[in-house]
C-alpha cells in the first residue's frame, strides 16, 4: 500500500509539473514590430510587381510570410491614418479626421493596451499622432537629428537596449519616402533611363527623376528593415516576432496621396510570423482598423469595445478565408477643403464626393513637385491625355463607381452604366449605413483651403497661404459625438 501511495504521489507531482510547463509555454507571447513607411503606394514595392524599385529585404520577409493584396487604409492622409491604425478606429471616430489634428486625451492606443499588459513599448522615427498616444510608449525616439534623414537610425539601438525580460512592441515609423527628397546612401540605386512613369504622370526627364528620388528613399527604408531583421536573428527572437510592413498613405504624387482610389488608400502589407508558419498571399478585404485587434489577440489581451476593427487571426491561419464584405475610407481636409467617402466590396468601389466644385490635384507637397509641373505644362499646352487631365477636372463627379478587378487604377467611372445600377444602389446604401452607425457627418462649415493651388517650392513664401490659413472648421463626426461611438459599421 505504501509503495502504491508513493507511486500516486509521484504521478501527481509529474502531472502538476507538466501543467506548470504547459502554462509557462503558454505565457511566451510574441513580440511585435510595425514598420510604417511615409507616403508609399501599394504597388511601389517589388513584391507587388514593381519592376523598377529594389526592395530585397521586404521581398525576403514576404517569402517567409503573407502578402495582403487588399489591405485598405481608412484615409490617405498621414496623421489621421496613423491615429486610425494605432487606435483601431475610423478617422472621424478618433476625433482627429484632419491632417495635423489630435485625438482627445481619453483615446486609447494598441500600444497603451500592450504596455498595461506587460509589454515593453517603443516608438522610433516619425511620431505625428498626438499627446494622447505618448502614454502608450515606454520609449519615444523622435529627435530628427538622432533619427537621421530617413528616421531609421535608432531602430537597431532600441532593440539592443530594450529590457530582455519582457515581450516588446516596436512602432518603427520612417520619414521615407515623404518629400522633399535629399541625398542618401542609396541615391542613384534606380536608373531614370530604365523607368517608365505610370500613365497618369508625364513621361519626361523631370518626372522620371522625381520618381527615382522617391524609389531611392524606399530603398533606404528597405535597408533599415533588413538591419532590424538581422538584429532579431542575432538575438534569437526573429521566429517569435510578429512583423508588419506597411505605409500610412499613397505616394506623394498627383493622382495618389489624399485620394480614395487604390493609389491612395490601398497599402502594401507584408506580415511575417515564423512561429505560426504564416505563408502565401491573401486577396481577402482587410481594413487598417483590424490591425490593432489582431495584435491584441496574439498578445492574449482583451480586445475592448473601443476597437472598431476585428482580429484577422483566422485569416492568417487560412489565407483563403473571406474576411470582410466591405472596407471604408474617408478624405477630409489635408491642405485643402475636402469631404469624400468610399466603400469597396470584393468586386466594386463606390466613391462619394461632397465638394465637387474643387479639382482633386493632390496635397501641397504633390502640387509643389516636378511631376505636377510637367502635368501643368501639358495642360496649358493642350497636349495632356484624359487620364493625366483628371486631376484638373472641375466640377468633379458627385459619384464614382469602378469595377476594381478589371480596372485596377480606377480609370473608367461606370456610374451611368445601366447594368451596374443595382450594385451602385447597394453600395450607396451600405455607405449610408456606415455613416449612420459610426456617427459620420458632413458639416456645413468644414476647414477651408490653407494654400493656393499653384506650384511653388516646399518652403513657399507666405503669399501662397490663403486668408483661411490656420483656421479650423467643424470636424466630421463632431456633431454626433463620434469619439464616443464604438459601432463597427457594416462588416
Amino acid at each position: 500500500m505504501r509503495s502504491k501511495s508513493i507511486y500516486l504521489l509521484v504521478l501527481m507531482i509529474l502531472i502538476v509539473l507538466t501543467q506548470c510547463e504547459k502554462s509557462q509555454k503558454k505565457e511566451v507571447r510574441p513580440n511585435f514590430i510595425v514598420f510604417i513607411a511615409d507616403d508609399v503606394s501599394w504597388d511601389d514595392l517589388s513584391v507587388y510587381g514593381n519592376r523598377f524599385v529594389k526592395t530585397p529585404n521586404i521581398d525576403s520577409l514576404s517569402s517567409e510570410g503573407l502578402v495582403f493584396k487588399n489591405m485598405y487604409l481608412t484615409t490617405s492622409s498621414c496623421s489621421p491614418s496613423r491615429n486610425s491604425i494605432i487606435t483601431g478606429r475610423y478617422p472621424h471616430n478618433t476625433g482627429a479626421p484632419e491632417l495635423h489634428s489630435e485625438p482627445p486625451m481619453e483615446m486609447t492606443t494598441v500600444a497603451e493596451t500592450l504596455k498595461k499588459g506587460g509589454y515593453y513599448t517603443g516608438l522610433s522615427g516619425k511620431f505625428h499622432m498626438g499627446d494622447y498616444a505618448r502614454r502608450g510608449f515606454d520609449l519615444i525616439n523622435e529627435d530628427r537629428k538622432l533619427n537621421g534623414p530617413g528616421g531609421e537610425d535608432q531602430w537597431v539601438k532600441t532593440l539592443e537596449d530594450r529590457p530582455k525580460d519582457q515581450p516588446f512592441f516596436m512602432w518603427y515609423a520612417s520619414y521615407d519616402a515623404h518629400r522633399s527628397w535629399g541625398k542618401n546612401n542609396y541615391t542613384g540605386t534606380h536608373d531614370p533611363a530604365a523607368l517608365t512613369p505610370p500613365e497618369y504622370l508625364v513621361n519626361d526627364d523631370p518626372t522620371k527623376q522625381d520618381l527615382v528620388n522617391y524609389y531611392d528613399e524606399i530603398r533606404r527604408f528597405d535597408h533599415s528593415i533588413g538591419e532590424v531583421v538581422a538584429t532579431l536573428k542575432k538575438q534569437k527572437v526573429y521566429e517569435n516576432t510578429f512583423i508588419i510592413v506597411m505605409a500610412d498613405n499613397g505616394r506623394p504624387f498627383p493622382h495618389s496621396k489624399t485620394r480614395l482610389n487604390d493609389q491612395g488608400v490601398k497599402t502594401p502589407f507584408v506580415l511575417t510570423y515564423k512561429k505560426d508558419n504564416i505563408r502565401g498571399e491573401t486577396k481577402s478585404l482587410v481594413s487598417a482598423i483590424d490591425i490593432a485587434p489582431t495584435i491584441l489577440e496574439y498578445a492574449q489581451l482583451e480586445i475592448s469595445e473601443n476597437y472598431q476593427g476585428k482580429s484577422f487571426k483566422q485569416l492568417l491561419l487560412n489565407p483563403k478565408t473571406p474576411f470582410r464584405n466591405y472596407v471604408f475610407a474617408e478624405h477630409n481636409w489635408h491642405d485643402y477643403e475636402a469631404h469624400e467617402r468610399m466603400v469597396r466590396s470584393r468586386d466594386f468601389m463606390y466613391i462619394e464626393n461632397n465638394r465637387i466644385q474643387f479639382a482633386q490635384r493632390g496635397p501641397l507637397d504633390a502640387i509643389n513637385s516636378d511631376s505636377y509641373a510637367s502635368l501643368l505644362n501639358l495642360m496649358e499646352s493642350g497636349e495632356i491625355s484624359e487620364i493625366q487631365k483628371e486631376i484638373f477636372l472641375s466640377p468633379r463627379p458627385k459619384r464614382e463607381f469602378y469595377e476594381v478587378e478589371k480596372d485596377i487604377f480606377q480609370r473608367e467611372n461606370l456610374i451611368g452604366e445601366k447594368s451596374h445600377q443595382e450594385e451602385i444602389k447597394h453600395l450607396e446604401s451600405i455607405l449610408e449605413k456606415w455613416k449612420t452607425e459610426t456617427g459620420d457627418s458632413q458639416p456645413d462649415e468644414i476647414t477651408k483651403d490653407w494654400y493656393e493651388k499653384r506650384p511653388g517650392p516646399d518652403d513657399a513664401p507666405n503669399s501662397l497661404k490663403t486668408p483661411a490659413h490656420g483656421i479650423r472648421g467643424e470636424f466630421p463626426g463632431a456633431s454626433k459625438n463620434a469619439t464616443q461611438i464604438n459601432n463597427k459599421g457594416p462588416f
